[in-house]
């Protein structure tokens, strides 16, 4: 089967929040996010917002997985930054490459930008993933404050 990546639209939006759901109840995300939180995330994703950037995956016309990438800046490394925040496939598609073409979907539409993520340690098969498709793991610890 030929999977499709493509531009999220609203119509989208009860199939994505369904998925992030699963998603941010899964050991794959330290924090447990909310319906408000789900739902602006899509909003960003739809409008006509610069900061966030939302993708489906598609089978057949059926949603199977989505990503979402945030703009900004890398004043490290000096260049423009993409945040891979989200990347989620159905349990029934993975371990098909569909995450590998994901990410290789990411780095031709955003060439010339730093790319990054965050993975949790207990997530083997996402690191596997993430090494083979060339990222190197940062020894940071990242720390958060909301204003």
């Amino acid at each position: 089967m030929e999977y499709i990546i493509r531009n999220m639209i609203e119509s989208d939006r009860e199939d994505v929040l369904s998925m992030m759901r699963l998603f941010y109840s899964s050991p794959a995300v330290y924090t447990d996010g909310s319906e408000e939180i789900f739902n602006a995330d899509i909003d960003y994703c739809v409008g006509d917002s610069p900061y966030l950037d939302g993708y489906v995956i598609e089978d057949g016309g059926r949603l199977i997985g989505y990503l979402m990438v945030a703009n900004g800046f890398s004043t490290e490394f000096g260049r423009r930054c993409a945040w891979i925040e989200d990347i989620y496939v159905k349990d029934e598609y993975r371990g098909r490459g569909i995450g590998s073409m994901c990410l290789e979907y990411i780095e031709e539409r955003y060439k010339g930008h730093l790319l990054r993520l965050e993975v949790e340690e207990e997530n083997g098969r996402a690191l596997h993933v993430y090494r083979k498709c060339g990222f190197d793991l940062l020894p940071y610890m990242e720390m958060k404050k909301l204003t």
